[in-house]
């Protein structure tokens, strides 16, 4: 793969930042793998009641996307979490098990669904969680990027909204040496 992509499909920050990276991907021809980073995780033991039906529903999500990986089904495990998105936040809905299923099915993915509710992936997305924190360090949440020959992964970019083909690509051509580069640690700013 030339990047992996770890994700929270309930994130919204993480949703802007996945539709940056297609862009990029198509425009460069770029490999993308679909990996899990769990929020449920990351918060656990505190997530708030109004967020834990999201939560719910973003691990059973998240379990598809670790069986697909296994599968080396990369390209669907990105349709899955697109048709996802779009029926949440694109939409404004926060993640519910009838629009993790209807994704599934929106996705072509019916065939592999039983994934959802077999707690035996739970072990491989705490794995692929535990990767992607461990890459970054403290205070990482979704998503994190790595990429081959880089010794860290990085939290973000966090974008407040897709970016045009341009702008995506000067992202992207910023991004990549910096994370190269061992000595870097950090850029940020306050969102809005």
């Amino acid at each position: 793969m030339d990047v992996t992509f770890f994700f929270d499909p309930a994130c919204p920050w993480t949703w802007r930042t996945s539709r940056w990276l297609v862009a990029v991907a198509d425009a460069r021809n770029l490999r993308i793998e679909w990996r899990a980073f769990s929020l449920a995780l990351l918060n656990e033991g505190n997530v708030p009641p109004e967020r834990a039906a999201a939560m719910t529903a973003s691990s059973r999500a998240l379990r598809l996307v670790e069986a697909l990986r296994a599968e080396g089904r990369h390209d669907d495990a990105g349709h899955f979490y697109a048709e996802l998105g779009t029926r949440t936040h694109d939409a404004g809905n926060r993640p519910a098990p009838k629009i993790v299923d209807a994704a599934v099915e929106a996705a072509g993915l019916g065939g592999a669904a039983a994934a959802l509710d077999d707690e035996r992936w739970d072990a491989a997305v705490r794995e692929s969680h535990t990767l992607a924190y461990t890459s970054v360090g403290p205070d990482a949440g979704s998503p994190v990027l790595m990429l081959p020959g880089a010794e860290r992964g990085l939290h973000g970019p966090i974008l407040t909204e897709v970016p045009g083909t341009d702008d995506a690509l000067t992202i992207w051509d910023c991004t990549v040496p910096l994370m190269r580069l061992p000595t870097f640690h950090e850029l940020k700013r306050a969102r809005h």
